[in-house]
């Protein structure tokens, strides 16, 4: 079955406190990931939140990638929302783990806007 879509979730357990409450490096370094899997940047915001943790988006032109950290918790969770088949959010994921670190990792795919029989290349933008 053909999807408009990949949609990978990931959480990441037993990750570095210190870059988890740090809005420049992990834009920084998600922009990286961004380029690694093919995508192209539109726009991004981070926020910091009190007493800790970060949310960030990167918007591209095949979707978005988002993350959320729980410092506290050695916690982060990103989505690498992408569609059409230039663009490969697993090396994005790739990117990521080396810079996290994490302990471990829990990553599902699911195939956004299932169709069959149609020919379906890329997001209409």
């Amino acid at each position: 079955m053909k999807s408009l879509g990949r949609h990978l979730l990931v959480d990441y357990y037993g990750c570095g406190s210190s870059l988890l409450n740090d809005p420049v490096m992990l834009e920084k370094h998600l922009k990286i990931a961004v380029s690694k899997a093919g995508a192209t940047i539109v726009s991004s915001t981070f926020r910091t939140f009190e007493p800790y943790g970060v949310s960030g988006i990167i918007i591209i032109a095949e979707s978005h990638f988002a993350i959320h950290t729980w410092p506290e918790y050695n916690f982060a969770s990103i989505d690498f929302f992408t569609c059409g088949d230039s663009v490969d959010p697993r090396k994005a994921n790739e990117y990521i783990e080396k810079v996290l670190l994490p302990e471990r990792y829990d990553i599902r795919e699911i195939g956004r806007g299932n169709f069959s029989n149609m020919n379906i290349t890329k997001c209409a933008i």
